[in-house]
């Protein structure tokens, strides 16, 4: 009995001491570790990227006047054929009426003042007039019958009628005076109910023309596109719209690009010039060749309060066929970035971060190590190394210091039961 303790202990020591060896020591490729044998080896890159189809040439359907807010009423539905004259938008004309009937008012008010003006200041020069003429007759008199003889009329009498003459005359003056200030007040009253006038009908004829031009009609033949806003939302009916703005097109469907967007982490070596190809939607097995024709010189986010980076990229299409493609198509597309050769490629599975630097697990005989690395140009699931490895190393693929141990033997033998 004491002989088999002894046994069963030295066992325990021994499986204990197993296992202690290899918690201290790294892992070996026996452990179950995948790795990958470092070559050189031609790195293509390419990158996917998303966008839509637009025209190159488009007429624009814009709302008419100047300063002016209005609504939609009505509009066509995206992607309808339409002919010349066509209506594409009608706009309320709520607001436009309104500002027709206050143009009216106004014009309508200003003409009663005016008659007023008029017939106040007809009826005060009248009198002033009248006055006047009163003064002159009175001047005219004493003049007549001013007494000068000195052997008929007394010194006392002469000054008396030089005086009377005087009045009459200053009084004229005064009379003929006041009805041409007047007068002068009468016409600058005209002049001012006349320019409230003229305003009041430069209104009405602006509401006027707004209330012609609420009918949006297409220029000529073609579908109708409308004009998606920054947030990439289409017009609306019951919308709010500014004069001059852009609610749809009217493109020239033979005249066809593409609009991608590729994040700004695999926008290296996109360049105007590059190859590419474009699938349409729902069309995945008809590649287009195409060309990126150029690129946003800055990095912006699609979306708002999404910080995520983006590079916009035109597309030139080799060939445009009207019968598949249309403009506000989705399309998927493939720009090639180039190849580098003789590259040293890892899996991206075979990177780490350790203290903040990338490094690999490098086999260095029956243990790895941890190496860094320098980065070079990446592609799909696959990055070129730099600098830190050479040709026939050998990496892990996964964390050796996280690989999962292999089973400890038991140190009490097979369970009961087991095989011998």
């Amino acid at each position: 009995m004491r002989r088999r303790t002894l046994v069963v202990l030295a066992a325990a020591l021994l499986a204990a001491a197993a296992l202690g060896a290899r918690l201290l020591r790294p892992r070996a490729p026996d452990a179950g570790v995948p790795t990958f044998v470092v070559k050189a080896a031609k790195l293509e890159r390419s990158v996917r990227a998303e966008g839509v189809l637009r025209a190159v040439d488009a007429t624009p359907v814009r709302v008419p006047g100047n300063d002016v807010s209005l609504k939609v009423g009505w509009m066509i539905e995206d992607g309808t054929p339409v002919k010349a004259g066509d209506v594409v938008v009608r706009l309320d004309p709520t607001q436009t009426t309104k500002l027709l009937a206050d143009g009216r008012a106004e014009r309508a008010t200003a003409d009663r003042r005016g008659d007023k003006e008029r017939a106040e200041a007809g009826a005060l020069i009248a009198n002033l007039r009248r006055d006047a003429d009163q003064a002159r007759d009175e001047r005219t008199t004493a003049e007549t019958f001013q007494s000068r003889d000195p052997e008929l009329f007394s010194r006392h009498e002469i000054i008396e009628a030089d005086i009377d003459v005087s009045l009459a005359t200053q009084k004229e003056r005064h009379a003929v005076g006041s009805k041409g200030e007047r007068e002068a007040l009468a016409r600058t009253g005209r002049e001012l109910v006349a320019l409230d006038g003229r305003t009041a009908q430069l209104k009405i004829d602006k509401a006027e023309r707004e209330l012609a031009a609420l009918e949006l009609k297409a220029p000529h033949d073609g579908i109708v596109v409308l004009k998606r806003n920054w947030r990439g939302e289409l017009p609306q009916v019951g919308q709010v719209v500014w004069s001059s703005q852009t609610l749809a097109e009217i493109p020239d469907l033979g005249k066809l690009e593409a609009e991608v967007w590729v994040l700004e982490a695999d926008a290296g070596g996109l360049a105007p010039g590059r190859p590419a190809t474009l699938s349409l939607e729902g069309e995945a097995g008809r590649p287009v060749p195409a060309k990126v024709k150029s690129v946003d010189a800055l990095a912006r986010p699609r979306l708002r309060n999404v910080p995520i980076q983006y590079f916009g990229a035109v597309l030139s299409l080799d060939a445009v066929d009207p019968a598949r493609m249309k403009p506000g198509q989705r399309v998927a597309a493939t720009l090639d970035l180039g190849a580098e050769k003789d590259a040293l490629v890892v899996p991206r599975q075979a990177l780490f971060e350790r203290g903040g630097r990338t490094v690999v697990f490098r086999l260095a005989g029956n243990a790895f190590e941890s190496v860094p690395v320098t980065l070079g140009a990446s592609a799909l699931g696959r990055v070129a190394v730099a600098s830190g490895l050479r040709e026939g190393d050998v990496v892990a693929l996964v964390d050796p210091e996280a690989a999962p141990e292999p089973a400890a033997p038991s140190a009490s033998g097979p369970p009961v039961g087991g095989a011998s």
